[in-house]
């Protein structure tokens, strides 16, 4: 054979070996106790989280038995006001509105007068009135200032002519959650549902002033701490999933954290009404929300748990209203009930939590901080972290490296005992265990005792 066909032949080999060699010489071994917190909880691919806008009774009469039967958690944002028993319900805080009816009939809306004359609509004695807050408000936020002020100039003269029936009328979204109750509430968070804040009357924040805004998110906290404990007043979705920019200052100095936006340096936001897919980033994580609507085709649904699945970074959030004909954009539960179990045969890939619990994780594992120390033969792990620590003690999920002949590992961390099998990567021989920040450090062996 000519010596130069050899030379090729074997080249391609030379030059496998000499990249193998280089993968081997870069990987190298994890030091024994070198411990991290993985990204997610049970060191999973990525997180999905079910949420659902409305508290339609509806959705706790068809989509959370479906659940349940899959053991899948879920947040419920429900509207405080409109379930029987609340102590705060929709009003106007302001002054008469007698005197704001009587001053639009010489005063146009104008850019000084919006907010209140917006905020007051809902409450000026008559039935109807609210879809003109919702659109002028709508208006106003996508820059139409000068459509949203007719709308309630419009609103107005046809209050002053009598066009309206005398009363008051809540808009449908609290119509629809006839049925629920606070005791059926307390029972479904003992089951692991996270049953959080949708404002008092499903408000269209955007219009209203900052005494409204403030009334409609403080006092709905007040009514879920009073009725469900102080663990339900983490978390919150401003209605109709608004971002506006002097809506969410308010928020955020109310909730701990909103499904609407989370300002995070380590997280890319990706709303509900992009077309965008999660793809690459410089940030730690990426919560990418979709919506399903009545035209979305269940391929595509379960397309977005499939990216999820594939990424090491997306958090998933899903956001669902109605179900079975009640509530905007209504599924039906057989639709869900399939799409739900698909969602849960990923269950190896994807940590499926609420909102509130993937959202503390994210922040306890960005804030805090890992030691671990050799004595003897056992490791010794602190874990701690800077957030108020009677909110933020959710367990995260460590990944420590160990000696190659521990096969099983004992892991103590005060009375808390977890047994676990060792595993191996590039890097050597590890072990994944839950830890709870800012307690007693935790103990690592190779030996029961």
């Amino acid at each position: 054979m000519d010596p130069a066909i050899k030379i090729f032949i074997k080249k391609p080999l030379f030059i496998a070996c000499l990249c193998l060699s280089a993968i081997l010489c870069n990987a190298q071994p994890a030091a024994t106790g070198k411990t991290e917190i993985t990204k997610w909880q049970y060191g999973k691919n990525g997180a999905v989280s079910l949420t659902y806008d409305d508290g339609s009774i509806n959705q706790f009469k068809y989509a959370l038995p479906i659940m349940e039967r899959l053991k899948m958690p879920a947040t419920f944002f429900v509207i405080t006001g409109g379930i029987p028993g609340s102590k705060y319900h929709g009003k106007f805080i302001g002054r008469s509105v007698k005197a704001i009816i009587r001053e639009s009939e010489t005063i146009p809306t104008n850019q000084q007068n919006f907010f209140e004359r917006c905020s007051a609509g809902g409450y000026l004695g008559y039935k109807g009135t609210i879809s003109y807050v919702t659109k002028a408000a709508s208006l106003h936020d996508s820059g139409k200032t000068d459509e949203a002020y007719k709308v309630i100039d419009d609103l107005y003269q046809k209050v002053r002519h009598g066009d309206f029936q005398p009363g008051y009328q809540p808009c449908d979204e609290v119509l629809q959650e006839n049925g629920l109750t606070w005791d059926a509430l307390r029972a479904d968070a003992s089951k692991g549902y996270e049953i959080s804040s949708h404002s008092i009357t499903h408000a269209s924040m955007p219009g209203l002033d900052s005494v409204n805004i403030q009334y409609e998110l403080e006092k709905s906290k007040e009514e879920i701490r009073d009725k469900m404990g102080e663990k339900y007043t983490f978390s919150s979705e401003v209605p109709y999933g608004y971002e506006n920019e002097r809506v969410m200052k308010i928020a955020y100095k109310i909730y701990p954290v909103l499904r609407n936006r989370m300002p995070e340096p380590w997280l890319k936001e990706i709303d509900r009404a992009s077309k965008n897919t999660p793809g690459t980033t410089s940030k730690d994580y990426i919560q990418w929300q979709r919506g399903a609507t009545t035209k979305t085709p269940l391929p595509l649904m379960k397309s977005w748990v499939d990216t999820a699945a594939a990424k090491n970074n997306t958090w998933l959030v899903l956001v669902f209203h109605g179900v079975d004909n009640l509530g905007y954009e209504a599924l039906p539960h057989t639709l869900l009930d399939e799409y739900f179990q698909y969602i849960q045969s990923k269950d190896n890939s994807l940590w499926i939590a609420t909102f509130g619990d993937v959202a503390k994780y994210m922040r306890e594992r960005e804030s805090a901080s890992v030691k671990n120390y050799e004595k003897g033969d056992k490791i010794e792990i602190i874990l701690s972290h800077s957030l108020d620590k009677t909110m933020y003690n959710l367990p995260v999920t460590l990944k420590t490296y160990v000696s190659p002949g521990w096969k099983r590992v004992w892991v103590w961390q005060g009375k808390r005992m977890q047994r676990a099998d060792t595993a191996k990567d590039t890097k050597g021989t590890y072990v994944l265990y839950q830890a709870y920040p800012n307690g007693i450090p935790l103990t690592l062996s190779g030996k029961e005792n």
